[in-house]
């Protein structure tokens, strides 16, 4: 196999190739089944620097500095959302994020109640 044989597989506009493992340590599974796309996270550093070197972790925070979903920080940091939820997890781990997950037990009947209501206001317009 020749060098331009080996290169073939990185593209040069597209920056450093690191695998998603390595930024997770090899997790692939969040240790925090009650984080959600919709879980709210606000940073609580108090401005102390994250001990974990990989500037994910000081990005998360510096987005997290009002309450913002999982799913956009994944989105601002263009990670899949499973490595995001394995990397916020750490940072709550370590005290430095709080979060709020939505209330998992609203009734059904109340949730049906208000997408009737709604559907109604929706044909009314």
């Amino acid at each position: 196999m020749t060098d331009d044989e080996r290169e073939s597989w990185y593209d040069a506009e597209a920056g450093p190739v690191v695998r998603l493992y390595a930024l997770t340590q090899g997790r692939s599974r969040n240790a925090r089944p009650e984080l959600d796309i919709i879980t709210l996270v606000v940073n609580v550093s108090g401005g102390v620097r994250p001990r974990r070197p990989e500037p994910e972790y000081a990005r998360i925070l510096q987005l997290s500095r009002t309450p913002l979903s999982i799913a956009e920080v994944a989105a601002q940091l263009g990670l899949p959302l499973n490595s995001t939820k394995i990397l916020v997890s750490d940072l709550i781990d370590d005290r430095m994020l709080e979060h709020r997950s939505p209330d998992q037990s609203a009734e059904p009947a109340r949730d049906q109640d208000l997408l009737r209501r709604l559907h109604r206001a929706i044909r009314a317009l």
